[in-house]
């Protein structure tokens, strides 16, 4: 099955340490590690993935997305493994192309993981919130890798991908006149000028796993593409200044007058013009969204460009493709597309750029009033497209709501941190709230202000921690992992969930969940695990205990907290993920720590475990197997 498929890689490539990659050079030793970790992050999903079985909404997606996982962690299996093996020694002229070599693999790689990533199927596996938020987390790191890399040949890659899961799809099928694989003088030929993208796709098809004979006629097939693209931009160019009448361009956004060629990859696939606001229906594509919507508005509920059926019709912005084409279209030295005035969610550049600029000299007016309703009127923005956030943040509206978190009045200061927490949600505004120095403000807003402002600068410290070095910044300022212990202790519902998110995507970082037991975060955990009430915070009390246990001291304390009995009982009682991860943390507890493994003997737990070893899920079986194998052991000495 493919997702047990995939909880097998996901388990092989956590386990891989330092130790095991000691005789790889840099960087990529450090390349390794840090993919290692990342994977190891994705072992809830692929658990839950695993549980949810067939799936509850359309099998064929489910199917075609667990395909892709699967593939996507085969090729981070491979470029581990070549860290693992024995350094060839090589002259020092090739080791620029050694190391060039593992940058096209890497980059590959994060690109086919956070691709994968983002067209996550929640409604066919029943995705539980925290697992989506550590998935967005991985998402994250891996756009950070991808940055960190350099220029990332997108194009290439989804090509790549796009002709290769062809070939998965009809392999066995494929006649062998159509698309053959072409013998080696006719490759010379048409690789004739194409080296570069060649080596590429060779060093993605090794990374991929697939036949030097297929990657070489996948290398064809694209350069016969680049050829016939390149013959048609000769009769026709195809410029960003076509723009249809359909999308209603206006003249200002485009300002050269050379033709350029627009990217396969930044067209829609309805309008084949540039897309100025791409959006993912659920099968995975990206469409403009003016003309998937009118699509969808027409009664249609299959997907233009695949015809599998769209489980929902949400159109999620995709922020990574908008990012890449307003980045290509500064390298090409043209006006970036806008959205059309009729998105309601969307204030065009131009006039509406000084209405913007009001607001945010409102911000700083003499008047309360003044400041309280452009607080209040720009979180409404910043909360209602990634456009807005750009525009807010380049008028200088962080700096201004930074200040405003200090107002004495409380309705100001909700404002002020809930449009904060919206803009950050642009990945780019994360950095320039921390650095306007927010974090100390935002954590008095969390100790000082109303509840809902309080809820709201709990979310705007996870949202501020997805980039990981924020996880330090934050966990180093005084009272700030206090603050959020505070409100998981006696906030309200809402609020003690956003500060388990919070304090659980802290914790990730090692000297954070030192921080959190001596702020007494074991406490409330412990309270949580009791409340059977709210199956949720039983839930979110285990996630932040597994991250915690992996810690020598946390270790200890946990099980001086007396955590042990509740996790027994939560073996005997609880839904089967909950059963899972009691036994996962009851199993770190015990490792090397005979006292703890002769306390969960005493307390009973071998029958519980003994029946999670035959029905639980196939992590449950393994921990409760392992644990069983530890007691029987004790009891013999």
């Amino acid at each position: 099955m493919a997702a047990e498929a995939a909880a097998e890689i996901v388990r092989e490539i956590a386990a891989v340490g330092a130790a095991d990659l000691a005789a790889a050079a840099e960087p990529l030793r450090a390349d390794c590690l840090r993919l290692a970790r990342k994977v190891s992050l994705l072992s809830h999903l692929v658990a839950e993935v695993a549980e949810a079985g067939g799936g509850g909404g359309d099998a064929d997606a489910a199917d075609s997305w667990l395909g892709d996982l699967v593939r996507a962690l085969q090729a981070a299996r491979r470029f581990v493994e070549l860290g693992r093996a024995p350094a060839r020694p090589s002259r020092a002229s090739d080791q620029d192309a050694v190391c060039n070599n593992v940058a096209v693999q890497f980059k590959f790689v994060t690109w086919q993981l956070q691709t994968v990533l983002a067209r996550l199927p929640q409604s066919c596996f029943q995705i539980s919130d925290e697992v989506q938020e550590e998935v967005d987390l991985v998402r994250a790191q891996l756009r950070r890798e991808m940055e960190k890399k350099g220029d990332i040949d997108v194009n290439i890659f989804s090509k790549f991908h796009d002709i290769l899961a062809l070939h998965v799809s009809t392999v066995g099928s494929q006649s062998e006149q159509s698309h053959g694989q072409p013998d080696t003088p006719q490759m010379e030929n048409l690789c004739n000028g194409h080296l570069e993208l060649q080596n590429i796709i060779m060093l993605v098809s090794e990374i991929s796993g697939v036949p030097k004979s297929d990657a070489e006629r996948i290398t064809s097939q694209l350069i016969e593409g680049l050829e016939n693209m390149r013959v048609t931009d000769s009769k026709k160019p195809v410029s960003v200044s076509q723009s249809s009448d359909e999308t209603k361009a206006s003249p200002e956004t485009h300002k050269k007058s050379d033709a350029v060629a627009i990217p396969e990859d930044f067209r829609c696939p309805i309008s084949l013009e540039l897309m100025r606001d791409p959006v993912i229906v659920s099968t995975g594509q990206t469409y403009e969204r003016a003309f998937i919507q009118r699509w969808i508005d027409c009664g249609n509920r299959t997907c233009p460009k695949t015809q599998l059926k769209l489980q929902n019709i949400t159109l999620t912005p995709n922020y990574v493709l908008r990012s890449l084409i307003l980045q290509w279209c500064e390298e090409k030295g043209i006006e970036p597309p806008t959205r059309s005035k009729n998105d309601g969610a969307y204030l065009e550049v131009g006039g509406e750029r000084v209405a913007i600029e009001t607001l945010v000299r409102n911000l700083s007016s003499s008047s309360l009033d003044e400041r309280k309703s452009a607080a209040a009127e720009i979180r409404s923005l910043a909360k209602k497209s990634t456009d807005n956030r750009i525009l807010l943040a380049e008028s200088g509206a962080i700096s201004a709501l930074v200040k405003l978190l200090s107002s004495k009045d409380l309705k100001t200061q909700e404002h002020a941190v809930t449009a904060l927490l919206n803009l950050s949600i642009y990945d780019q505004n994360k950095e320039l709230i921390v650095v306007a120095g927010a974090i100390v403000p935002i954590i008095q807003v969390l100790r000082k202000g109303g509840m809902e402002a309080r809820e709201n600068a709990a979310a705007a410290i996870f949202s501020l921690s997805l980039i990981d070095d924020n996880k330090i910044t934050i966990g180093s300022t005084p009272g700030a992992i206090e603050a959020l212990v505070e409100l998981l202790q006696s906030g309200s519902p809402r609020g003690r969930k956003d500060a388990a998110t919070a304090l659980f995507n802290l914790c990730i970082y090692q000297a954070n969940k030192v921080r959190a037991v001596r702020a007494g975060i074991l406490a409330p955990l412990i309270q949580m695990l009791q409340d059977s009430s709210r199956n949720g915070a039983i839930d979110e009390a285990l996630t932040i205990l597994s991250v915690l246990v992996s810690h020598h001291e946390c270790k200890i304390a946990i099980a001086k907290a007396h955590a042990i009995p509740f996790l027994i009982d939560l073996l005997r009682s609880s839904q089967a993920r909950n059963k899972e991860n009691a036994a996962a943390i009851l199993l770190a507890l015990c490792k090397k720590d005979a006292e703890n493994l002769a306390c969960i003997g005493r307390l009973g737990a071998q029958i519980p475990l003994t029946e999670l070893s035959k029905t639980g899920t196939d992590r449950a079986k393994r921990k409760a197997t392992s644990l069983l194998e530890h007691l029987s052991k004790l009891q013999v000495l």
